[in-house]
């Protein structure tokens, strides 16, 4: 059902070559740029009609209008049931509590007498947040994507989840209540690239806005992709992705529920685990079995995930080796079950998510952990961070310097202008002292 990857006896590479050695999912946002393309564009051009049009051939149902009724918002909370309603009101409390944490203030620090640089953080004046709507519903990403925004201060934000034939064409009732919970009123029957296409171009209905953030299928990434340099976006998010780091002190049957669970979103999803014991290795190969066929989502996502070439058992020669591994691979999703877990984690270096010891599943991440689960996929945790507070502001420097302060630098401005061969540059400063450089002190 899993493949296996031995690395041990030799020497693990260096860089590149050692990420070339494991399991990645094929996943080429490039080729789908070309199919998105015309499609933005029509929403640009078009705009409802065009929306209207794609969830047509895409959902399979025509819509009235693309902005969902506040009444339906309403309706869907009334109707939820109470214990969802109870775990998504626990979601967003706990997210908020970590969020509100990472807020930041402004700075002056000032760098000489009469001269000082303040660092002032502003958040984005418009977000469009993006639900998926595919193989499965996501409210807990609405949590996920609205909760650090709003810790953030962003003044506007709007939320686009696609169509459901089931339910009329308005988007998952689940969606909509957790959107109603949240205080989002301005919700849109819209998925895919016409989503992303809709916020970046704005239509009659939706006005534009500056970033997009959510996790999609490829047809998003694409579309983010596309829209780079018009709006911000969090990521081109990939399929998920979840590794494990492990020793003979775990338990087999954690370590394989914890890679099903990751392998049941999508055919296309990665579970790795990285261990130095084949005795563990195989105790989890043997779990798998029972587990897998007990669950649901077998055989159009759990078992094409696992054995694809994405999936693996990496076996290593040690811990050190296995941190190596870990560390090129850069896992969305990285568990440590080891001996002292917590010290092997404060090593890793690369993953967007690290969850420590046996109590501490991926799962827990998910929804009630208080993290975000918006995270870097496909490696990309070696330079790139999950969504935060941060992720919705920008940080502003305010230069404040006075006559004095300016006159004691000017003659190093000046230089360094004319070194550069941009004498209009020093030009600027000997300006405002009637053309004469003074002199420093």
């Amino acid at each position: 059902m899993i493949s296996r990857i031995d690395l041990r006896g030799d020497a693990l590479p260096e860089g590149p070559a050692l990420r070339d050695l494991l399991p990645r999912a094929d996943f080429d946002v490039s080729a789908a740029l070309e199919k998105v393309r015309p499609i933005c564009e029509a929403v640009h051009h078009r705009g409802d009609a065009a929306l209207i049009d794609y969830a047509e051939m895409f959902d399979g149902v025509r819509l009235d209008q693309v902005r969902v009724p506040a009444a339906a918002l309403q309706r869907a909370l009334d109707e939820l049931d109470p214990a969802v309603r109870a775990g998504l009101e626990e979601s967003i409390r706990r997210a908020r509590i970590v969020h509100r944490e990472q807020r930041r203030t402004s700075h002056t620090t000032q760098v000489v007498p009469g001269g000082t640089v303040t660092e002032k953080w502003v958040p984005v004046d418009r977000v469009g947040l993006y639900a998926p709507g595919g193989r499965s519903v996501y409210p807990s990403s609405v949590i996920m994507n609205a909760v650090p925004a709003q810790e953030a201060g962003v003044p506007s934000m709007a939320l686009a989840s696609p169509a459901q034939k089931d339910f009329g064409g308005l988007p998952h009732p689940t969606i909509l209540a957790a959107c109603a919970l949240l205080g989002i009123d301005e919700v849109y029957a819209a998925g895919g690239a016409t989503a992303v296409a809709m916020f970046a171009y704005g239509t009659e209905s939706c006005a534009p806005a500056n970033m997009v953030t959510g996790p999609g299928n490829i047809w998003v990434a694409a579309a983010k992709r596309y829209f780079t340099g018009r709006i911000g976006i969090d990521a081109e998010a990939g399929p998920t992705e979840i590794a494990i780091l492990a020793d003979d002190t775990a338990d087999p049957v954690h370590i394989a529920s914890d890679l099903i669970s990751q392998a049941e979103h999508d055919p296309l999803a990665a579970a790795v685990l990285v261990t130095d014991s084949p005795d563990l290795a195989d105790a989890v190969e043997k779990e798998l079995k029972p587990q897998v066929a007990a669950t649901k989502h077998i055989e159009d996502r759990i078992v094409p995930a696992l054995s694809g070439k994405q999936s693996a058992i990496v076996l290593v020669d040690g811990l050190e080796e296995g941190l190596r591994v870990v560390d090129a691979y850069g896992a969305e999703h990285l568990e440590i079950q080891t001996a002292d877990a917590s010290a092997v984690a404060d090593r890793v270096r690369n993953a967007g998510a690290i969850f420590v010891g046996p109590w501490a599943p991926v799962s827990l991440g998910d929804y009630c952990a208080g993290s975000n689960h918006v995270l870097p996929t496909g490696g990309c945790a070696c330079h790139s961070s999950g969504l935060s507070v941060q992720s919705f502001l920008r940080g502003i420097h305010v230069v404040d310097y006075t006559r004095d302060a300016l006159a004691e630098v000017a003659h190093h401005v000046v230089t360094l202008a004319e070194a550069e061969d941009l004498p209009a540059h020093g030009a600027a400063v000997k300006a405002r002292f009637g053309w004469k450089v003074p002199e420093s002190k």
